[in-house]
């Protein structure tokens, strides 16, 4: 039973200042920015693809007041459209095909009628556009002096079940534009980036005789058995130098923390309580944070490994879980509703360590597995609404969702 209850809080996962007080409000007073295409190269379904994908994310940047409209002018006109006279920025680029079929784009900021900023960019595949896209916005972004968003440049797997005890894992950009399945057939969930080079993954496999955690190299291809367990088996951090692991076990029916160091091999018991305590995540070098039931209800603590104390970290909501962690703050899942016969509100949450407030980030569906940025920057994280399933992004700084919808499949859990 403590078994089953464990998967069901993890795997409700499946189906500037203080950034908790302060939001600046600064909508209205953002510059406002225009996209012109000069593109001379690939059809039209291409070219209204590529767009898209750059005006999302210069949306999603919240830097500007981004004007939606895809306009055409020749790359060289000395003037911009008589439609944009009146925007603060340009933004012109053109695409071509050169004789090895490697997409070309050249792109130039325009301000005043002057050009403040030019690049070239170049890929050797059509099929990883948006990257380029991504690109540019993370340029655009760093020339107009913001805060830092490489986030946008770095991938995310996840798990998205297909069928009942059936999942694949995919490797996607952050708007799930591109999409590569990467382990498929079985029942595979709970992938984690093995380091911040995102050149390898570890995932939880169901389809042995006990859970098992594998680890598979993307440039090789080659995969390997790290650790099985009975009951459970779940990677739920890794350790900035990827030399740690915080695992979720259960070998003799009771779900623990536990650290395995990947260069000996050797595991050690965190946790001993006498319930439930999953999903842990480390909170610098000597503690860490995680769920447990031990008030009765999922709740987030945090343990100093030098001393062994426990502490209670978030006191309000009766059912919290899936928290993730950067610096003094801690991003959590909370149950809002409590419907018996229908679908209940499940909100995120942002606390800081060094306040009593409490931020909420999200207000309908079933929102889950929130995940920092690797700057603190933004929240990644699942959302369930009528049906949809979704990635969505929290600009906590600029007060701002914005959403990514699966096509198909419902995502199971995720790492970024």
């Amino acid at each position: 039973m403590k078994i089953l209850i464990s998967f069901l809080i993890t795997i409700t996962f499946m189906f500037a200042s203080d950034a908790t007080i302060e939001v600046v409000k600064k909508v209205d007073s953002l510059p406002s920015l225009a996209i012109e295409d000069s593109s001379v190269s690939y059809d039209e379904t291409f070219r209204n693809r590529f767009f898209k994908s750059l005006l999302a994310d210069l949306n999603v940047l919240s830097i500007f007041n981004v004007d939606r409209y895809h306009r055409k002018v020749s790359y060289d006109a000395s003037t911009v459209l008589v439609e944009n006279k009146d925007m603060n920025y340009i933004l012109r680029y053109k695409l071509s095909e050169d004789d090895n079929r490697a997409l070309n784009l050249e792109l130039k900021l325009i301000s005043q009628d002057k050009v403040i900023f030019n690049k070239n960019y170049k890929v050797g595949n059509t099929n990883v556009y948006m990257f380029v896209s991504h690109t540019i916005a993370y340029d655009i972004n760093k020339f107009m002096g913001e805060a830092p968003v490489e986030w946008m440049k770095r991938k995310v797997i996840f798990s998205r079940m297909v069928d009942p005890q059936k999942s694949e894992l995919v490797i996607a950009d952050y708007t799930l534009t591109y999409q590569h399945v990467v382990v498929k057939g079985g029942f595979n969930i709970f992938p984690k980036w093995a380091n911040k080079e995102q050149s390898a993954f570890y995932y939880s496999s169901l389809d042995e005789k006990v859970p098992t955690l594998k680890y598979v190299d993307i440039k090789t291809g080659q995969s390997r058995v790290i650790k099985s367990s009975d009951g459970m088996m779940i990677c739920s951090d890794v350790s900035d130098d990827g030399s740690k692991l915080l695992l979720t076990m259960a070998p003799q029916g009771q779900p623990d923390i536990y650290i395995y160091d990947v260069r000996t091999k050797s595991t050690k018991k965190l946790t001993t309580f006498g319930g439930i305590d999953v999903g842990a995540q480390f909170l610098g070098n000597d503690s860490i944070v995680f769920v447990s039931d031990r008030l009765g209800y999922p709740n987030i603590f945090s343990k100093n490994l030098n001393t062994g104390s426990v502490e209670q970290m978030v006191y309000y909501g009766k059912s919290n879980a899936a928290c993730s962690v950067f610096g003094q703050y801690i991003v959590y899942k909370a149950r809002e509703s409590s419907e018996s016969f229908g679908d209940n509100t499940f909100n995120l949450h942002l606390i800081s360590m060094e306040t009593d407030f409490i931020r909420r980030l999200t207000a309908v569906g079933v929102n889950e597995f929130p995940r920092f940025s690797v700057d603190g920057d933004a929240i990644i994280f699942i959302k369930n609404y009528k049906a949809q399933s979704s990635i969505g992004i929290i600009r906590l700084n600029h007060n701002k969702n914005y959403l990514f919808p699966l096509k198909y499949g419902k995502v199971q859990s995720m790492d970024w």
